[in-house]
């Protein structure tokens, strides 16, 4: 089984500041309906903002949807979305200690960050906005509160568009590494034959993971940066970053994912 798993804001969806191609996200419905791929949105949106990007932008429905930055999961048959309460109960058994009511109240006090609406919340996503230019003392004053006693993970990144910091606090067992992981193993995959696609923050995770990682051409350059650092790590992580000038795409948005999916051969045809 073939599965090819995407971000969406500025990695599938063309929402950023860089060009794009005009016939790309058509190329990639084409191409993933045509060669059985099984297609992965792994996302920080929640199921409604899923929905209006794929009817704004004219992406196809996945196969599979990760949302809210891996906390839920759910399927798409036969025109109707799944929730998949088996990954609630794995993640509510392999993180016991996790509270998000508790991770509310421990950082109640902290100045400079403000809670996200109720509908960025679940019952494994506490999120707030983060005044960027303080968020190295932020996020010090939050591991001081918070680490290590809660099985959570913390998730900083910026959205270069609007301008705002983005904290998620999310049990360790319930991320986009995890949530994917849990998908290829119930598709029986091997974690080499997922490719991942990425280009913020909270990607950091699956692309480096051992998953067969793309990096968009405009991927954040912290991103990058930290990425590259993982791979002099560990050698045996496979990132591709695309670059462009490749059968006529620009290597942006769904463009790079078309590129990196060729790269790893998940499309016939050689890069």
């Amino acid at each position: 089984m073939k599965i090819l798993a995407t971000d969406l804001d500025r990695t599938l969806l063309p929402n950023g500041e860089w060009e794009c191609d005009k016939e790309a996200i058509n190329l990639f419905n084409e191409l993933t309906a045509a060669q059985n791929v099984l297609v992965v949105y792994v996302t920080g949106r929640n199921l409604d903002l899923t929905e209006k990007a794929i009817k704004e932008y004219g992406v196809r429905f996945p196969d599979v949807l990760c949302g809210d930055v891996g906390t839920s999961i759910r399927k798409y048959q036969n025109g109707e979305w799944n929730f998949d309460e088996g990954w609630v109960a794995h993640v509510k058994r392999s993180s016991p200690r996790w509270s998000a009511s508790a991770i509310r109240a421990a950082v109640a006090a902290v100045d400079g960050i403000r809670e996200q609406e109720s509908e960025h919340l679940n019952q494994f996503k506490q999120s707030y906005y983060v005044d960027h230019a303080k968020h190295e003392q932020i996020l010090k004053n939050i591991d001081e509160l918070i680490k290590g006693k809660f099985d959570e993970v913390i998730i900083y990144s910026f959205d270069s568009l609007d301008g705002k910091g983005l904290l998620d606090f999310l049990p360790a067992s319930a991320t986009k590494q995890t949530a994917l992981e849990y998908v290829a193993e119930e598709f029986g995959s091997a974690r080499e034959d997922v490719v991942f696609c990425g280009d913020s923050g909270n990607d950091i995770f699956p692309l480096t993971a051992g998953f067969r990682g793309v990096l968009v051409r405009n991927a954040d350059d912290q991103l990058v940066a930290n990425v590259k650092k993982a791979m002099e790590a560990d050698p045996d992580l496979k990132v591709y970053f695309a670059k462009g000038n490749f059968r006529g795409l620009n290597g942006y948005y769904t463009s790079g994912v078309i590129e990196g999916a060729y790269h790893y051969r998940v499309f016939d045809g050689t890069s």
